[in-house]
């Protein structure tokens, strides 16, 4: 069976550093910090009093007041970021053939805010359960694809993925298997989180993951810096419009790239940590670029996992020194991380959406923040420093890593 050509006809994106995908691009080549003090709460009392948190929005310029409080605040994002990719796509809603569209989502978490409010709510009353009805519908991490779902009336596959901060990148590519396999024309797929909330930056405060640089929150993401102490917490959604080459051609859509493949691995070593070799990252990286039919010197750039994590950082970069041998050398490598913080389950989309434009416009954006060589990696390695590089970027891959020891890896290529 012949495998059917994926390519992306749509963005969308809502993110610490741009509401739209234009902002979030210009914000990305200017090396813009998103990190900032936290306002969805007091932080007083915590580690960590800050985050990078999604800015200047206002849910009901976008959604009815009456469908937003329906909703956590992670689907809203979704339903945001997916708006934006459709209209991108400048699909005709009227004539598509809908039973051949899908929406496959990522979420990490899901509806942690929601969640948490109600628990809060029944602990401090007189024991009687008295929970919103839309508690469950609000929580459950496949709500938002389902949301995406019923306002267009796409009725494909449609369901969540969850592998933590791998979930928008496995969506991906459950979504360009979908497609290759001839049961869809188009899958909206991305991800979403909301997860800046009390139980979630208790809960990393309390494993000591996330940076506690509280004097200087925009410096805090330093991904491959020496003095880095952990990631930051971002939220946001990211969302990209699959479709099938020659559908997309027939109706004369703007091409982006083509999704060429993507690869999944384990660590199977640890809940949290990665493997200290490496190994399920070097699986992932082989795994993709033999499911796209390319070489390791055909890759351009990669946008890493990258998260400013002392032992993370360093395991996938001697994992691609691995892959890639000689030609790591002549990567370029970065860390959009150091700007957006980490999105958890939402990571995989918004840095698929960076690689993607890093083809479209020749540039890759910036690793702000570092001052500091860590002598445990390589200094021939170019991670794209504190500047953006122009570069004619024909190949991208993007890996996105999870607790659990989940990997995945996705890699675009500049359309002949």
């Amino acid at each position: 069976m012949e495998l059917k050509r994926v390519v992306v006809t749509g963005l969308g994106a809502l993110t610490p550093i741009g509401n739209t995908v234009e902002e979030y691009w210009d914000a990305l080549i200017a090396g813009k910090s998103g990190a900032a003090p936290v306002t969805h709460f007091d932080p007083e009392k915590f580690k960590t009093k800050f985050a990078c948190e999604v800015k200047n929005f206002e849910v009901t310029d976008f959604i009815h007041r009456r469908e937003a409080r329906r909703m956590d605040k992670f689907s809203q994002y979704a339903m945001v970021a997916s708006d934006e990719a459709i209209a991108d796509s400048k699909l005709d809603l009227e004539s598509i053939n809908k039973l051949r569209v899908g929406v496959i989502w990522g979420a990490g978490i899901g509806g942690l805010e929601t969640f948490q409010e109600e628990v809060i709510n029944y602990a401090n009353g007189d024991g009687t359960p008295k929970f919103n009805p839309f508690f469950i519908p609000k929580m459950i991490a496949d709500i938002a694809p389902g949301n995406i779902s019923i306002k267009y009336g796409f009725m494909g596959p449609n369901y969540t993925t969850v592998s933590a901060c791998a979930s928008s990148a496995n969506a991906m590519i459950d979504a360009l298997n979908n497609i290759r396999l001839g049961h869809c024309d188009v899958i909206v797929t991305g991800g979403s989180e909301a997860a800046v909330t009390i139980a979630g930056m208790g809960g990393f405060n309390a494993m000591h993951a996330m940076s506690t640089r509280n004097d200087d929150p925009k410096s805090a993401s330093r991904p491959f810096d020496a003095n880095r102490d952990g990631f930051v917490l971002g939220e946001g959604a990211g969302a990209i419009v699959l479709e099938e080459y020659e559908h997309a051609k027939a109706r004369g859509a703007k091409i982006y790239a083509e999704v060429v493949g993507g690869g999944l691995s384990s660590d199977a070593y640890h809940m949290t940590a990665p493997h200290p070799d490496g190994i399920g990252v070097i699986a992932v990286m082989k795994n993709c670029l033999q499911n796209a039919g390319m070489q390791a010197e055909d890759v351009d750039h990669i946008n890493t996992h990258g998260t400013s994590t002392p032992l993370g950082d360093v395991a996938e970069l001697k994992a691609i020194t691995e892959v890639f041998g000689e030609h790591a050398k002549n990567i370029n490598i970065n860390s959009t991380k150091s700007m957006t913080g980490h999105l958890l389950g939402a990571a995989g989309a918004i840095e698929a959406i960076a690689s993607i434009l890093a083809i479209e416009h020749g540039i890759v954006p910036p690793t702000i923040n570092h001052s500091t060589v860590d002598e445990n990696i390589d200094p021939s390695l170019n991670l794209t420093l504190n500047k953006p590089q122009k570069r004619d970027v024909k190949v991208a891959m993007s890996n996105t890593f999870g607790f659990g020891g989940h990997n995945a890896c996705v890699l675009f290529k500049k359309l002949d």
